[in-house]
């Protein structure tokens, strides 16, 4: 019996290919059938014979088959079924009685999802947005079709993505990789993720612009790892990225992501010993990443077996490669460079930038001659323009605040209703200040660490690795926490100085309104800081709305709480505390004697 409902059912399966529909009523295939048979099967040769002869002499009373000749909308075409007449069985003397037809539609499924006769609308698409410069370069003569030319895309939508409904799988990965992304609750590409990894994949230079949160680190460590399991060897990626902290965090991603194989990274930062990292280059490691200071360090003095490993590379990544590109004072630049001539040529490696700010210095990167071997650059700017640079989630507010009062002004906001559970980072442009305000904070009860670049890495990780633990809700940092930390839970941002470059404002508001998340984004302004913020405003395109909460007023709470005497105190011991040379809990700390 299982062997004739599997041959009915072949049939059904050829027929949907053949692009046809197969309308059948019940009675039908009882008639067909026979209710014995379909309940029990066949009891004896004789009546299976029987049942044959049946089976044959019915099947040209089954119902018609229809050609489908497209789709139509709004209709629904229903099929009478056959009426068979009653079978009897001569071995038990049961009669089937016969039914009256159903109507029955094309398909047995209720839902026009689950057809596969009817088409599927098309999904609903943004239009590409053009800045006012392009629209004059777009009516220039067309480009010539024989040279390749980057390929830019302005919105995920445009990029030709067939569904929102995409999965890691459908874009190329290992099935063990699809896995262990699940087994991290990363289900579903993003944007930048659809956009990138199946140009990746294909060996394409890319270029990948998306606003902070998106899953950048993803977007370049997932293709990486599928083709290094394909072929591991000796020193196969390198990542360079600008500071410490977004180094280790990408460490951890890729040991998280490859736990199911034996990926062997290596953490290359300042900070450390030399030799334990010396010693760690030298075993080929399968990916380096590192920030390039160290890292050409190691490269003007270690071995040939470093160098030569080195010289292997297949793939290599430029993580916040705005910063790391970027002239002036402070440049990477020449590390940057350092690191790049220790690799194979551009020809000969593949090669990633990405970044939540497009500069110009990376977006001269594509129009640079190339040969006519290799493929041409994939370029994408997925939510990098004026209007979206910003998460749409993300609340952008200023506070008018007295130059001689800042750090009361910050003490009684951190204080509200609103904001007094709230984990929160505060931005300071000098790492002197970001050390002042964590021993005054502290003083006045609020849980606050640090991280700046007066620490040493210990310290720095360790105080990192509090405020991600909720031990600290306060994280007092410079820049260098500006970029790559994904802390999900951080919902307020408070720029205690206004930052000098409206990039830098971008990289630290994005630490909140993190991946759909809301967040909120406050500015403490000065009476010196109005250009700055008009900048800002203007880069990002959204004004920014004055802070206010229901019953709160900072400066009523400041005179009549009796503030700033309690401030004042607390900030004249900080300031003693740092002139005695103790840390942030009082203990002396050795100073180095100054040389000549």
């Amino acid at each position: 019996m299982s062997f004739v409902i599997a041959h009915i059912n072949r049939l059904i399966d050829v027929y949907t290919l053949l692009d046809v529909h197969i309308a059948v009523s019940e009675s039908t295939w009882l008639s067909i059938l026979g209710r014995k048979h379909f309940n029990g099967g066949l009891s004896n040769l004789k009546a299976r014979n029987r049942w044959k002869e049946e089976w044959k002499a019915n099947l040209t009373m089954a119902p018609r088959i229809e050609r489908h000749t497209g789709p139509e909308e709004d209709r629904e075409e229903e099929i009478h079924s056959h009426q068979s007449p009653s079978v009897s069985g001569d071995d038990d003397g049961v009669e089937i009685s016969e039914r009256p037809p159903k109507r029955r539609r094309l398909s047995d499924s209720e839902s026009s999802e689950d057809d596969p006769f009817v088409p599927q609308q098309p999904l609903p698409t943004l239009s590409r947005i053009k800045k006012k410069s392009d629209l004059s370069a777009a009516k220039g003569p067309d480009r010539n079709a024989d040279q390749p030319d980057p390929v830019t895309a302005k919105d995920a939508f445009a990029m030709g993505l067939q569904s929102m409904d995409s999965s890691f799988s459908s874009l190329g990965l290992a099935p063990w990789l699809v896995g262990s992304l699940s087994a991290m609750a990363i289900r579903r590409p993003t944007a930048i993720q659809r956009a990138c990894i199946p140009e990746i994949l294909k060996g394409r230079d890319c270029i990948g612009g998306s606003r902070t949160g998106s899953g950048k680190t993803v977007a370049f460590a997932a293709p990486i790892l599928h083709r290094w399991s394909e072929d591991p060897f000796g020193i196969f990626a390198v990542v360079l990225t600008p500071t410490r902290e977004l180094a280790l965090q990408i460490f951890e991603q890729f040991k998280a992501i490859s736990a199911p194989q034996s990926l062997k990274p290596v953490l290359i930062t300042g900070g450390s010993e030399m030799r334990p990292q010396a010693i760690a280059l030298s075993t080929r490691p399968h990916v380096v990443i590192a920030t390039p200071g160290r890292l050409a360090d190691h490269i003007k003095t270690s071995g040939q077996d470093t160098i030569y490993g080195l010289n292997r590379v297949r793939m290599v990544v430029l993580d916040e490669a705005d910063r790391l590109l970027a002239s002036g004072p402070g440049s990477m630049l020449p590390d940057v460079e350092t690191c790049l001539s220790a690799l194979p040529p551009s020809t000969s490696r593949q090669t990633l930038l990405f970044t939540a700010t497009v500069t110009q210095e990376v977006r001269a990167l594509k129009s640079m001659p190339r040969p006519k071997d290799r493929l041409p650059i994939f370029v994408t700017e997925i939510s990098t323009e004026n209007n979206t640079t910003i998460p749409p989630t993300l609340k952008q507010c200023y506070l008018q605040v007295p130059m001689t009062h800042r750090e009361a002004f910050l003490h009684v906001l951190l204080s509200t209703d609103a904001n007094s559970s709230k984990p929160a980072i505060i931005f300071c442009n000098r790492t002197k200040t970001a050390d002042l305000l964590d021993r005054l904070l502290r003083r006045l009860g609020h849980r606050v660490t640090s991280l700046h670049s007066l620490l040493p890495q210990s310290e720095r990780t360790s105080n990192l690795a509090r405020f991600r633990a909720s031990a600290a809700r306060l994280l007092v940092a410079t820049d260098v926490a500006a970029r790559g930390l994904d802390i999900p839970s951080v919902g307020l941002v408070v720029n205690f100085d206004v930052p000098r470059n409206p990039d830098d404002y971008i990289h630290r508001v994005g630490r909140t309104a993190r991946a759909g998340r809301e967040g909120e984004a406050i500015t403490l302004v000065g009476q010196r800081d109005v250009q700055l913020v008009l900048a800002i405003e203007e880069r990002v395109g959204r004004q920014m709305v004055a802070w206010e909460e229901e019953g709160v007023s900072i400066e009523g709470r400041i005179v009549r709480g009796g503030l700033l005497k309690d401030v004042g105190g607390a900030k004249r011991e900080a300031l003693g505390e740092i002139e005695e040379g103790r840390d942030v809990l009082g203990r002396r700390v050795r100073k180095l004697k100054k040389t000549r």
